[in-house]
């Protein structure tokens, strides 16, 4: 079983008064960043190391254990230990600790104890020395024995570092931080601002897990200007889904009424709003509701292909572009559901309508169609050939 231990102690350095745990992270505070982290993991226990209860705390602590985790608040390796079943791996995070999710996945993976370490004492991310060359990092991988070591010593000790000193007595492996983990934004933050900072370097990390390059190269490049605008202004989800979903209809709109270049270039906003969408809500942990926004795009492609095919039939009387738009999107709609790993040259919706957008403004609408046909068919092959190598 894997559990978390989170360090919610010190004072902001800008706000005195106020705990580092529950500065605004992500539309969220950073405590609830931290469990949603841990969560997407697999945790399926998360304790709150904490100096002191403030109501800024504990409203963050009841907002977080709403995400289906058993979720405890202690104050001394004592407590902890003892809430901790037998055979618990216990990944703990620093006390202002801002990362992503590849080093928490990397980190709370099975193995003996790890401290994730930096050989660079001025960086962001170094918290404390471990020796004359590594600092830590912030992350570290134990046991519940080394918790229980820690919970035998004067009441006096300082919890975070003693667990420090103890799993690196152990012997612990050393994890080194890499640059990829850095730019995504991995480090140690006491600040208000520092935590607003940090925001734009998280979003750049999770535009980077995008795997298609439509959505990596264009729609996530274009969403990551909005994002720190609407994390800062704490807008909810469905401001961008609505915006989308209204978009949405507005292009099958003009799309009916003829005006096929139109259409498509609205089209594109709206595949925009729920790229944002979809951004946000991986931020905030949602991951159900990001899953449902990418078969949202889908739909839109769906109902664009479908109008367009449609009108582009009336005006040259021919059933040939209705065939086609049918065929893509159920092509489409098949890779959609493949198991094999998505590639970065593969079709997806969003890749299709960049795709048939140029030709619906030259007026080559069944063109256009004919080569989102054959993207949709070539990636369904090539996902069926990986799926066959792989069995």
């Amino acid at each position: 079983m894997l559990a978390g231990l989170i360090f919610a102690i010190e004072e902001a350095s800008d706000r005195p008064g106020t705990l580092v745990a529950t500065l605004p992270f992500g539309g969220m505070t950073l405590l609830e960043y931290q469990v949603r982290l841990l969560v997407g993991a697999g945790a399926e226990q998360v304790l709150v190391a904490v100096g002191r209860m403030t109501p800024g705390l504990l409203a963050a602590v009841n907002r977080a254990s709403r995400r289906g985790v058993a979720l405890d608040v202690v104050r001394s390796a004592e407590e902890a230990a003892e809430k901790m079943p037998a055979g618990t791996r216990v990944l703990v995070l620093a006390d202002g600790l801002v990362t992503t999710d590849p080093v928490i996945d990397r980190m709370g993976g099975e193995g003996p104890e790890a401290l994730l370490v930096t050989d660079q004492a001025d960086s962001l991310a170094a918290i404390e020395r471990l020796d004359m060359r590594h600092c830590w990092a912030g992350v570290a991988r134990i046991s519940l024995p080394q918790l229980k070591q820690i919970a035998s010593m004067p009441e006096d000790y300082d919890f975070q570092s003693a667990l420090l000193r103890v799993t690196a007595q152990s012997g612990a492996e050393h994890v080194a931080l890499t640059s990829g983990w850095l730019r995504g934004g991995h480090a140690v933050e006491r600040t208000a601002e520092g935590l607003a900072a940090r925001n734009t370097g998280v979003l750049a990390a999770l535009s980077e897990r995008r795997t298609d390059w439509a959505d990596r190269w264009v729609f996530t490049r274009i969403a990551r200007l909005a994002l720190p605008e609407l994390v800062s202004r704490n807008v909810p989800d469905w401001g961008p889904v609505a915006a989308g979903g209204l978009l949405g209809v507005l292009a099958l709109v003009a799309l009916g009424a003829a005006w096929t270049g139109t259409g498509l270039v609205v089209s594109l906003v709206a595949g925009l709003a729920i790229t944002t969408a979809a951004s946000l809500t991986t931020l905030r942990g949602e991951e159900r509701r990001s899953r449902m926004l990418a078969w949202a795009m889908l739909g839109l492609f769906g109902g664009v292909a479908l109008v367009s095919g449609w009108v582009e039939q009336a005006q040259i009387d021919s059933s040939t572009p209705m065939v086609l738009a049918l065929v893509a999107v159920a092509a489409q709609l098949l890779v959609e559901r493949a198991p094999s790993r998505p590639r970065r040259w593969w079709a997806s919706p969003s890749a299709h309508l960049l795709v048939l957008t140029p030709f619906a403004l030259a007026g080559w609408v069944a063109i256009g169609l004919g080569i989102c046909t054959l993207y949709a068919f070539g990636t369904l092959a090539a996902a069926v050939e990986a799926t066959r190598v792989k069995a």
